[in-house]
């Protein structure tokens, strides 16, 4: 596979973890009720994101109230907001890079130097891709250790969301795409500049007529 093919799929990879790390940060789908024990026939299904909380009842009519106060948060909103905001900004950053670095584009002239550019936008893409893993793995364990604890009560257990399950795929294929940027990006050696070329004596020696 040549390198402009190899860009053309990182781009690809790139542009769709972007747009699954934007769904997860805007849907209120982290957290959802759990229907369990006594809390299984009920006409409200709770959800819960980075910036609003929704009730969605079983008519279809849904209500969402944004989080008033940033302080009266938890630690693990807060610190997800963060990481999501950090993973979009690096991601979309990193895809730009490798749009003036790619092979199929002429916005960099200069061969040596377009490996180096997609070698950062491969660094960006796998760091962007850590940043989005870290939040849904973060708020997947605790939503699973508080519903296995037998304190919690069954009406205020969650369950995962779609958005856990979209962030891992997200996070995942932007550490691909910038695995194989770092993989195919690698500088490219000039053909003449380290080359000698010896001779033989008989080949060096000119053919002249001596006297």
């Amino acid at each position: 596979m040549g390198s402009s093919a190899v860009h053309l799929v990182c781009v690809a990879l790139g542009v769709i973890g972007l747009i699954g790390v934007v769904v997860c940060c805007a849907v209120p789908r982290w957290k959802v009720s759990a229907f369990i024990g006594n809390n299984i026939l009920t006409a409200q299904d709770q959800q819960q994101g980075l910036w609003m909380e929704c009730v969605v009842q079983s008519t279809g009519q849904q209500q969402c109230k944004n989080y008033d106060s940033l302080l009266e948060l938890s630690n693990e909103i807060q610190a997800s907001r963060a990481l999501t905001i950090i993973s979009c900004m690096l991601s979309a950053l990193s895809l730009l890079v490798l749009f003036c670095g790619a092979d199929f584009t002429t916005c960099v002239q200069n061969e040596d130097v377009k490996p180096k550019i997609s070698l950062v936008a491969g660094v960006g893409l796998m760091l962007a891709g850590l940043l989005a893993i870290i939040p849904v793995s973060w708020s997947a364990h605790n939503t699973v250790k508080d519903f296995n604890n037998p304190l919690v009560l069954n009406s205020l257990k969650k369950e995962m969301g779609a958005c856990i399950y979209i962030g891992w795929a997200a996070g995942v294929l932007l550490l691909l795409a910038g695995g194989l940027l770092c993989c195919f990006s690698r500088p490219k050696s000039g053909s003449s500049g380290g080359t000698a070329k010896y001779y033989g004596n008989n080949a060096s020696a000119p053919n002249s007529n001596y006297v």
